[in-house]
């Protein structure tokens, strides 16, 4: 098996290098909206000298934060793998003797974050001199504790990401269907603003969904805002929705493929 990942490893590193302008534009994609959001709640904080207790400063190094976690945790799985299903060319991959939605396009959805990262480093030192934030309530024990975390909302984000885009073994309309759970994300994962600034409702809300576990926890973790309790507590949910994401992916993957039908078939 470690043959076969080394080997996957290898034609989707490559691949990613012959796409180099799409590379980009999904980059500036990422870039464009934290960055918006860094400069309007900044200059908002700046005016009023703080917003429901969020400094400037605050702002700047949440944001920052923001743009590091969110290409470690998000994926691009529904852009990589929806059209197989829809085209009929998911045939081919479902005679490998490996799992095409856990193998191949996990493997191609990492070496694609890895080129996102290299792209986005130097970005990311360009904005600290221009922000000059200061990060002092960083600490090591926050960022190792935050470490594991964003790899389990990898997982677990892609694993959601990857039901949705199962469902399009069922309907054409799997792109639609995934931006209303892309809107979810963006609304419970602290990406807009972070979620303290958000009605209490949503909070409370957030609090039991795994979206928050994709950037506004580990954000706080590294920022080293968290109780003990609250450490504790997102912890425990990122492993109750990775049972969660787990099992449901594995249910909605077998029923969809037996339904499939190639375009043609």
């Amino acid at each position: 098996m470690f043959l076969i990942i080394k080997r996957l490893w290898q034609v989707n590193w490559a691949e990613q290098w012959q796409y180099r302008a799409n590379l980009l534009m999904y980059l500036l994609y990422w870039l464009v909206s934290p960055i918006i959001y860094l400069a309007v709640w900044t200059s908002i904080a700046n005016q009023k000298g703080s917003v429901n207790g969020f400094t400037a400063n605050d702002f700047i190094t949440y944001y920052m934060l923001l743009l590091i976690c969110d290409q470690v945790t998000s994926n691009i799985v529904i852009h990589t793998f929806g059209y197989k299903i829809q085209d009929g060319s998911l045939s081919g991959e479902l005679i490998r003797p490996i799992h095409p939605m856990l193998t191949n396009g996990l493997v191609n959805n990492i070496a694609f974050k890895m080129l996102t990262i290299m792209g986005l480093t130097p970005i990311w030192i360009i904005l600290y001199f221009l922000f000059k934030p200061d990060f002092s309530s960083v600490s090591i024990t926050g960022i190792l504790l935050a470490i594991p975390v964003m790899l389990l909302a990898f997982v677990i984000g892609y694993l959601l990401s990857a039901t949705v885009t199962s469902l399009a073994f069922w309907t054409t309309r799997v792109y639609s269907i995934h931006e209303f759970y892309f809107a979810l994300i963006l609304l419970f994962s602290g990406q807009f603003v972070p979620l303290t600034l958000m009605p209490k409702v949503i909070q409370d809300i957030a609090q039991y969904l795994p979206f928050q576990l994709l950037l506004y926890y580990p954000i706080q973790l590294i920022r080293g805002k968290l109780s003990a309790e609250q450490i504790m507590q997102g912890y425990v949910m990122a492993f109750i929705w990775l049972g969660i994401s787990a099992l449901l992916f594995n249910w909605v993957w077998r029923n969809g493929v037996k339904r499939y039908s190639a375009v043609g078939a």
